[in-house]
This record gives structure tokens, sequence and C-alpha cells, in this order.
């Protein structure tokens, strides 16, 4: 019952790990592409091809990151990479679209 009880909880503390770091890092990536096409107007900024290099870097990142947070990145499935991946993706895609319609500017 015990085994069971920890079992659960180290099951709960890594999906909250991969999924924490997934959406710091697809935010981090919104951040950066709109410091990378700052300046330029919605329409270009939107078609540039650095932006999507920086959520791919992003998701690429993780996984070193997720070993060193002590998940056992080696025991991931397709199922696992994809989530991280669409987690990623999801929450840059929203971030940076919230940035560039909004006309934000950043200080750096």
């Amino acid at each position: 019952m015990a085994t069971d009880t920890a079992e659960r909880r180290a099951a709960h503390l890594r999906g909250l790990k991969v999924t924490t770091l997934s959406a710091i890092a697809g935010i981090g990536a919104a951040v950066a592409s709109s410091a990378v096409t700052a300046g330029m107007s919605v329409d270009a900024a939107a078609t540039n091809d650095t932006a999507l290099l920086v959520v791919l870097g992003a998701i690429l990142v993780q996984f070193p990151l997720l070993k060193g947070l002590g998940v056992d990145v080696d025991d991931f499935g397709a199922k696992d990479y994809l989530y991280v991946g669409f987690m990623t993706f999801s929450l840059w895609f929203v971030s940076w679209g919230v940035l560039l319609t909004a006309n934000t500017s950043l200080p750096f």
C-alpha cells in the first residue's frame, strides 16, 4: 500500500515537472521570438523562419533539462515526446500570437 502511494506521488511529480518546464519553455520561446522579430511588421514577423527555429530549440533543450531535474528521459515513449512538443508549441503559439497582435515591444 505504501509503495503504491509512493509510486503515484513520483508519477505525479514527474508529470508536474514535465508540464511546468514545457509551459515555461513555450512562453520563453514566445518572448525570444518576439525579440528576434522586433521591428518587423506583423505579417513579416508571422512568416519569419527564425522564430520557428526558436521554438524548435526550446523543445530540444528541454530533454537535457528534464534529465537534470531527475526525470528519466530514457524511459520516454513517443507519447511523452509528442506531449512535450505539443505543450511547448501551443504555449509558444498562443503567447507569441498575443505579443504580435498587441503590438508589444520588449525593452531589450
